[in-house]
């Protein structure tokens, strides 16, 4: 499943009584938003990599985020 299609999931609007809707508005905000933070840790990584267990992902993953505050 690709970022968009899970966004397109994720992201549905209650239409009245007739099924949904995708604001594709949103879904175009949080891909902008994970495209950022995606390259962000990519640079991140690339700059860090050596100070970290490559196996640990979950790890890396929490030290990026409790250092850039999310």
């Amino acid at each position: 499943m690709t970022l968009k299609e899970k966004f397109m999931e994720l992201i549905k609007i209650p239409f009245k009584d007739k099924g949904f809707y995708t604001d594709m508005d949103k879904i175009e905000e949080c891909e902008k938003i994970a495209d950022e933070f995606a390259i962000g840790f990519a640079e991140w990584v690339q700059n860090n990599c050596d100070e970290f267990p490559k196996e640990d992902q979950e790890l890396i993953l929490k030290i990026y985020k409790k250092e850039k505050g999310l």
